[in-house]
């Protein structure tokens, strides 16, 4: 049985702080270095309807030649056809393709629109993206179609991925799968439309981007298991800029082992990206998702941090957790003043990194930035001493998290998805129940460096012995006409929710 992945900590604290200095990036050294394996397992499907089948359900038909690929993409297209008038999932929905040979092969994805497509427009639901067509594809979106992955459509967003998916203007677009009739219940982040069309059975899965929590945000609200890996393992190269230093690509699927699937196509080192160069190989990621019967497939201390059991949902899925032979549960301390460096005024030095891309059309036009626009002002407005004071609590921060916390466990319970977002390690999102009004429910576990495989085999642990992850919205009554008229937000509601 092969290691988790495992990094040398001092290398990893040495490039982060190479990368918020725009310097060049050391190479880190992996110890236990594996290859990538991407092939699906044989999955049986557990539905006859084509559109609940996991990817590696679906993958397992098609390989088997009990599916054609046409016929999946068929059934995803028919319910966005009947249903996404009221989800308003999409913006683009993409012409029928012939997918390439791959371990994809056929499988319908939902794109988040701050990827380039060469095919379809890349709007970023953006006034300043209007009207455009990338020329060639977003390294991700590349690998994704390379492995026989079939876009069904770019996903609506929040505009340049700063709040919920709305127009650029501020009017209220996707809504959650779960409550489609009530615009006040949240979606999510800005990746809430690719959250929607994998929840509202519109597509097998998707991508979504991250900077302050619009993959696992989305994927807790849905009832998904969303990845969010450590920065550089995913090329950002062809993707519209939020942050340099916290702008994370992943997917949104259904299951571990799904975002496995589209996580190991995603990752690896690119030409294009120095953030992804020099980092240790891209694990076995696939076989991290397979559960092993009966124990989690390394022994595993699971930190919890202090407060974090007091909501009924987590304690019991914390239960749940140490019921599972390998598992150690083990109480962990939040590292010194964990309030004031996780806190607004240091999160805040992360805006002059989006103002940065964008200063030309800030001195022309505000207009362009829509709802938007007051994150842009401030990060523009932030002096050079308030940024290099939060990129030293940042390390400050990161120092401590990787010595404090990960000396006393191997991963461990998030209470928000800040935090690891600042600090770029991974994120994974996993749903854990429901509500009394049926409203899903999920929490968050945090991993160190490129630990993206020790992440996913305590997820697929967990899901071998719940049902959360196969529970589906049932389809939605509300028709497009009876759709309550969209709300608006202000830039100050945009400014105060903003990733």
């Amino acid at each position: 049985m092969s290691e988790p992945q495992r990094v040398d900590r001092r290398a990893f604290l040495a490039r982060t702080a190479a990368l918020g200095a725009g310097a060049a990036l050391p190479a880190i050294a992996s110890a236990t270095p594996v290859s990538a394996t991407t092939a699906p397992p044989d999955v049986e499907p557990r539905s006859r309807d084509l559109t609940e089948v996991t990817i590696a359900e679906a993958a397992t038909l098609i390989r088997r030649g009990r599916l054609d690929p046409a016929d999946l993409l068929a059934a995803y297209r028919e319910r966005i056809d009947e249903f996404d008038g009221v989800y308003q999932a999409f913006n683009h929905v993409a012409a029928p393709q012939k997918p390439k040979r791959g371990v994809l092969h056929g499988i319908p994805l939902a794109i988040k629109d701050n990827y380039f497509t060469a095919d379809l427009p890349t709007t970023a639901n953006s006034f300043l993206f209007q009207g455009f067509t990338p020329p060639y594809d977003a390294t991700a979106v590349a690998r994704l179609r390379a492995a026989g992955a079939v876009i069904v459509g770019k996903t609506q967003m929040g505009p340049l991925a700063t709040t919920r998916a709305t127009t650029p203007d501020g009017r209220i677009t996707t809504v959650n799968a779960w409550a489609p009739s009530r615009q006040e219940v949240d979606p999510g982040g800005s990746s809430t439309g690719t959250a929607t069309a994998v929840a509202g059975r519109m597509a097998a899965g998707g991508t979504g981007t991250q900077t302050g929590g619009s993959i696992t945000a989305p994927s807790n609200a849905q009832n998904l298991t969303g990845l969010k890996p450590t920065m550089g393992r995913v090329s950002l190269h062809g993707i519209v800029p939020l942050s340099y230093t916290r702008d994370h690509p992943g997917p949104l699927a259904r299951d571990a082992m799904d975002a496995a699937l589209l996580l190991s196509t995603m990752a690896g080192e690119d030409p294009a990206d120095p953030r992804t160069q020099g980092l240790p190989r891209v694990p076995d990621l696939v076989t991290a998702a397979t559960p092993v019967r009966g124990r989690l497939r390394w022994p595993t201390r699971i930190g919890i941090l202090p407060g974090y059991t007091a909501d009924p949902f987590r304690s019991s899925f914390v239960d749940t957790l140490a019921d599972i032979r390998g598992a150690t549960i083990v109480e962990v301390p939040f590292p010194a003043e964990w309030d004031l460096l996780t806190g607004g005024a240091f999160n805040n030095v992360r805006l002059p990194e989006r103002s940065e891309p964008f200063l030309p059309q800030l001195a022309t036009d505000l207009r362009g930035f829509g709802v938007s626009v007051l994150g842009w002002l401030q990060g523009a407005l932030l002096g050079a001493n308030e940024f290099l004071i939060g990129q030293r609590a940042k390390m400050l921060l990161l120092q401590r998290v990787l010595t404090d916390t990960f000396t006393r466990c191997d991963v461990v319970v998030q209470t928000g998805p800040v935090p690891f977002d600042i600090l770029g390690l991974p994120e994974l999102a996993l749903p854990i129940g429901f509500t009394a009004e049926g409203l899903p429910v999920g929490t968050i576990l945090g991993g160190q460096p490129f630990a993206e495989d020790r992440l996913l085999s305590v997820a697929a642990a967990y899901q071998s012995v719940t049902d959360w992850h196969h529970h589906r919205p049932p389809d939605p009554t509300t028709t497009v006409s009876a759709r309550t008229a969209p709300r608006r937000l202000t830039a100050e509601e945009a400014a105060e929710t903003m990733q």
